[in-house]
Formats: structure tokens, sequence, C-alpha cells
């Protein structure tokens, strides 16, 4: 890898890095954004409570309107007491409310609450969710919400709600949990069909949640927190995790909308689909609230007013588990593809596949015998053995080119001036050709490792399998370690210290520094002057690096560290490794050949001259653009 392609990728790192450094808001933007963002807050509790005070008013005059007229329509069903009906089986306890037929709190069992330290997650209870039917009749809109409905059939797995709508008619809600994570539900009306309109088919849902902070960085979890829906006939999307969006129209039909945070998610599916423009709300809310975002969804789904074809929706409440999510289609009853897997964020298609067919395999595998962090551990290993044989390419051709330093230097030590600079880079590729060195061959294969990273980037804070898991000084490795805690939350910072971000960082300082040595000692004049100059740039990026990842999970951190450490050890051995003697004389010898074979050596020649004829095109390019810039100052 020759300076230009380390200055690239240097560049590329610190362009990125530096612009989200650069791209944070001052703390006077910061008090600035927050007194919009609050007054912003204000007026929308003011329009919210607004539209909640009018709609109330509306719905007592027409109870008011309903409990004076017998004969109304559900006039028995305006009054009651709410009763609470609980559904559990081993994973999930549900309890339902007779009140609007609703679930009003589910505790998901055996996954530890981080936050309450209570033994089962709670997802939601009470106010936290609100889902509510509306059916468009001719004389009234009909709400589940103000309805008592009259729980039957009650067992630990099944519950019927009945609301009466007078002699003859009726509304019902049937509840039926499995013995996993899914709850079905039937909706019909019974003797209904002459008081609604006759191209009435539909049924519009109203389903909103605040969704709870479960894990302890709220900054990390708030970032996987995401409104998703899956396309009808194939497609998933989400909602942005940062901003708002407020009543946001999607066109196509949907099959399901996920309330989702880092771990755990509510999911409502449609048996047939959940209609067109549906709108979806998803406004982060603040740190500290217990919250992370308020979701909201307005859907709509078929129904029969005849009663003949229920209206059938499945519940899915439970954890961001690939391969469960993946199995929640054979526990369906709507033969669809629904890919909840995708809950599961494993990054862009590239990515994606590394996961899907390589990471979770063995991770999964790993997992059975060993504890999560001797998995990362072991994971790494793992990818370090695979990539061994292009790292060491890497390497060698590297070692080519600094055994050859020498000759190098000789060949063009008489273009020292900054104006000779494109004819001592053609003295170069003629030297590299006649040993048969290719100085890209350095390069590429290290730019083959760059997607393992990545993958590994979006796999690790997404596997719920770390969730709670402890390893030598991590308490819990989906989440910050924190050596250092204050109640200030300081810029940049945050209000923590994670020891394994700062490992991370220290041991990108080491392969940083193995780094530079191993290309100071093949550059040559100029080169290695610019070397000098580019070296506070490549020790900076670890500063950037624990900015960024300071937040981040001590699992993820971890890896790269372990990965940055296991890099600078091979480096060291392949470098004590290595005779630069035979390996010259190797090369002296590919030289001798190259000659005797004067075709493979005009081939090499053509494939260095293009590669020369694009390192003169870039030089020229940079040459112009100075003489533009040259040329502004001056005028």
């Amino acid at each position: 890898m020759d300076k230009n392609s380390i200055i690239g990728f240097a560049l590329i790192a610190a362009v990125l890095i530096g612009f989200s450094w650069y791209s944070r808001p001052s703390e006077e933007e910061q008090r600035a954004q927050f007194v919009k963002d609050s007054i912003a807050q204000v007026n929308r509790d003011k329009a919210e409570k607004a539209a909640k005070t009018a709609t109330l008013q509306r719905q007592k005059a027409n109870k008011e309107k309903i409990l004076q007229d017998t004969t109304a329509m559900f006039y028995t069903a305006m009054t009651g007491k709410a009763e609470n009906v609980t559904l559990k089986n081993d994973k999930l306890e549900l309890t339902l409310s007779s009140k609007g037929a609703e679930v009003k709190k589910v505790v998901i069992k055996n996954y530890k609450d981080n936050i309450t330290e209570a033994k089962d997650v709670t997802l939601f209870q009470n106010d936290d969710q609100s889902l509510n039917y509306t059916l468009v009749a001719k004389e009234m809109n009909i709400s589940t919400q103000d309805l008592y409905f009259t729980p039957s059939e009650v067992s630990d797995s099944t519950v019927t709600f009945t609301a009466q709508a007078g002699t003859g008619k009726s509304i019902s809600m049937t509840y039926r949990l499995g013995k996993d994570y899914l709850l079905r539900m039937s909706f019909s009306a019974q003797g209904m069909a002459g008081l609604f309109a006759p191209n009435t088919n539909t049924v519009a849902i109203n389903w909103k949640e605040k969704v709870r902070q479960q894990e302890k960085g709220f900054n990390f979890e708030n970032r996987y927190a995401t409104l998703t829906y899956h396309e009808y006939g194939g497609g998933t999307d989400y909602l942005s995790e940062t901003s708002e969006n407020i009543d946001k129209e999607i066109e196509p039909k949907i099959d399901w909308v996920a309330f989702k945070n880092q771990f755990f998610s509510a999911v409502m599916i449609a048996k047939n689909d959940l209609g067109e423009r549906t709108l979806l709300t998803s406004i982060p809310l603040e740190k500290g609230s217990g919250y992370l975002k308020q979701y909201e969804a307005k859907l709509k789904t078929s129904f029969d007013p005849t009663g003949q074809t229920p209206t059938e929706l499945e519940f899915y409440y439970g954890p961001n588990d690939f391969r469960l999510l993946k199995n929640v289609e054979k526990g369906s009853r709507f033969g669809k593809d629904l890919e909840l897997q995708r809950l599961v964020y494993l990054g862009w298609p590239l990515f994606r596949y590394i996961n899907r067919w390589f990471t979770i395999y063995v991770f999964d595998w790993l997992s059975k015998w060993f504890p999560m962090g001797v998995v990362l551990i072991l994971i790494t290993l793992l990818l370090k053995a695979i990539t061994y044989p292009m790292v060491k390419k890497s390497y060698m051709s590297s070692a080519k080119m600094r055994v050859l330093k020498p000759k190098l230097d000789e060949a063009t030590k008489q273009y020292n001036k900054p104006e000779d600079q494109m004819q001592k880079q053609q003295a170069m590729m003629a030297e590299y050709a006649k040993y048969g060195v290719s100085p890209l061959s350095g390069c590429l294969p290290m730019l083959i490792q760059m997607p393992i990273w990545i993958a590994m980037f979006n796999f690790v804070p997404n596997a719920i399998q770390l969730r709670g898991q402890s390893f030598l000084w991590m308490k819990d490795l989906s989440t910050y370690d924190a050596i250092f805690e204050w109640n200030k939350n300081l810029w940049l910072i945050g209000d923590h210290l994670s020891l394994t971000c700062i490992l991370f960082c220290g041991a990108q300082i080491i392969y940083t520094w193995f780094t530079m040595q191993q290309q100071k000692d093949q550059m040559i004049g100029q080169q290695a002057e610019q070397m000098k100059m580019m070296q506070w740039m490549m020790y900076l990026m670890p500063l950037m690096f624990f900015f960024m990842f300071n937040d981040y999970s001590s699992g993820l951190n971890f890896y790269y560290f372990v990965s940055l450490i296991l890099s600078a050890a091979v480096m060291f051995v392949l470098r004590k490794t290595t005779n630069d003697e035979k390996l010259l004389a190797i090369l002296e010898a590919r030289y001798k050949e190259n000659q005797s074979n004067p075709q493979k050596m005009k081939g090499m020649m053509a494939r260095m001259q293009s590669l020369q004829q694009m390192q003169q095109k870039q030089m020229e390019a940079q040459r112009q653009r100075q003489e533009q810039l040259n040329r502004k100052k001056k005028e």
C-alpha cells in the first residue's frame, strides 16, 4: 500500500469522523435548539390536550345522549367496571382490560429488566400503550375504547370479550395466546349488518405506545429503537431513529408494523393488510423521562359487517432474536413471508449477507459451549484465521517494497526536486515492474477485511444473546462498562468513561504505530517527509473513535480491542519471521527470469504503465486545482 493510498484512506476516515464531530451543535446551538424544541413540545402538548379535550367532550356528549336513550346502540356497554384478565404461558404474561378489550400490560419472562432490576421485562403497562378500533356506522361511530366488554370463556390462554349493542347485536374480540410470544385476535360483529353503510368494509385502528427505556445506555438504546414496517409483498423500512416524524404517510399496503426498541418489540400483523396510506408517527423523547420514543400508527384493515368473516390480527410481544423471529412465520396462521427477522438489523446487503450466513451460524454454535465474552474472542480468532492469507499477502507486498527501497533510492535519486515528482513516480513504477512487484497488491487484500469490521459493527449491538451477559470486568456486554460516571452530560463524552472504549482506542494507537513503522520503511525521498506530516492525523483518529464509541456496547468495543491487538501481533510476528535477505534474493531471481521472458515483462510493464497513467492524471488534476486556488488568491 503506497503513500497515496494511505493518505486516501486516512482522509476518508478523517472526513467521515471529522464531519460527524464538526456537525455536532455547539452549546449555544444546543440551548437554542432545546428552547425551540421545548416551545414546540409545549405547542404540541397544547394541541394534543385541546384535541383530547374536544374528543372527550364529543364522547361525553355521545355517551350522555346514549344514556338518555335506552334504545341506543351500546346503551348497556357505555357504563361498567373495568375487569382485568390475565393470559400467560412460560414466556409471556398479558393483562387485558375489559374496558376497550385491549392489552394493558405485557411482561416478557426470563429477561431481566435492567432499569428496575426486576427478574422479567415489562414491555409496557397502563397508559404506556393504547389500541382503539373505530367502526363508522350510519348513526354513530363505534370506538372500542369507550365500551365495557364482558369477558367469557376465560382460561390461561383464551378470553372472549363481548359488548352488547342491543337485542341480538354485539361485537366481540377473542384472544388466544399460544405457547410462544404470539397472541391471536379475532374481531367480529353479530347481527349488525344493517347498521353500517353498504360500502363499509374496513375498521380503523389507532395504536399508540410510549416505548420504555429498557437498557442502561439511553443514547445507545435510542439509536436502535425504530418504528418499523413491512410492505405488502416484500420490503422492510423504518422511520428515522433520530428525527421527528409526525403522521408520515406510507403509500404502499403493509403487512405489519412494529414498535421496536433495541432488544424487544410489539408487532401488529394483519391477515390481509393494514391498508394504504398509513400514517406513522415517531417522536424522540428526552433522556431521563424513562421513555425512548412516542410511537403512533393510524391503520385500516378489512372488516365484514355481516360477521361472516372475522377481522384477524396477530400480535408479537417478545425479544428481537433473529432465529426466534424467523420461526414466528411457522407459528403464524396467515401463511405470509413476514420477514420479521429484519427487526434485527444486520446492515446493508453485503454486510447483512456476511452476518446472515456466517456470523449468526458461528455465533449460535459457539454460544452453546462458551460464555459470550469467550465467543467474541473465538469469533475474532476465526475471522483472523480466515483473513490471514490476505493479511500475509498484504504484508509481503509491503516487505517487497521495503527490501527494494535501496534500489528505488538509487533509481530515483536524481528526481528529488518538487517539480520532478512525476518522473520519480515513473522511475519507481518501472523499478517495481522489473521485480514483478505491484504496490496495489498490498491494498486490495486489506480492503476485503473492512466489510467484516462493518458487519460486526451491525451485528454485536443487535445480538440479544449478549444482553445481561458478564465477562471479566464487564457486567453487561450489551451496554457500556463505565469506570467513572457523573451526573452532568459533557459535550462529546457524555456522563461516563467506558473502559473497553479506552482499551479499543489504545489498541488502535498500537496498531497505527505498527502500520506507520511498516510504511516508513518503504518510503523514499519526500515520501518519508510527507509520512511524518500525516502521522499526527493517524494518531488523532483513535481520539475521534473515543468520542464516537464511548456510548457503544462493551461487547463491540471489546471485539475491536481484541481484533486490533491480534492484528498488531500478526504484523509483529510476520516482521520478525521475514528474512529480508532471502526475500531480496527471490526478487533478484524473479528479475532475471523476467529479463529472459520479454513477453511477461511487457505485460507487467503495461499494467504498471496503466497504474502510472492513473496517478499522473490524479497529480495533474491536483496541480490544476492548486493553480486555480493560487489565481483566486492573487485576484
